[in-house]
């Protein structure tokens, strides 16, 4: 007889449901869903992105941070971020991203490589910030890779 204890159970399932929310989220924006990216917000969200990124700041609650991603995606004539690889470490997930778009009044592409941490509680994102280098990401999150 297979034994799995009931708490790692608990814990596959968590994982699968805040991957799966992530998934749906990136694609939302791909997509440029403002509705769907709201979806597993927590009322208190936060947002962070940090100085040197084009919309630089922090921002509070489910309006305040949609309307910050919108934003940021209404910059795009064109293209996609694409998650790379998720790294979990218990409530706090890591998602390696690349992001790889033409800008409105822009014949260029442009793009690169960097990192999201995503803080879950109860099923829903509660902090969300963006991370130039994915190394500190992993520091963040107390993820050694």
């Amino acid at each position: 007889m297979l034994f799995v204890p009931i708490f790692s159970v608990a814990i596959m399932w968590h994982v699968k449901t805040a991957t799966e929310s992530l998934r749906q989220f990136f694609a939302a924006i791909n997509r440029n869903d403002m509705a769907v990216i709201a979806n597993d917000f927590d009322p208190e969200i936060v947002r962070i992105e940090p100085e040197g990124f084009p919309t630089a700041g922090t921002y509070r609650g489910i309006g305040e941070v949609q309307e910050h991603v919108k934003k940021g995606r209404g910059t795009w004539a064109e293209g996609t971020c694409e998650p790379e690889r998720y790294l979990v470490n218990g409530d706090k997930i890591v998602v390696y991203l690349h992001a790889w778009v033409r800008l409105k009044d822009s014949t260029e592409w442009t793009g690169g490589r960097f990192a999201d941490g995503f803080l879950f509680r109860d099923g829903k994102i509660v902090e969300y910030l963006s991370f130039g280098e994915r190394a500190q990401a992993l520091k963040w999150a107390g993820i050694t890779d």
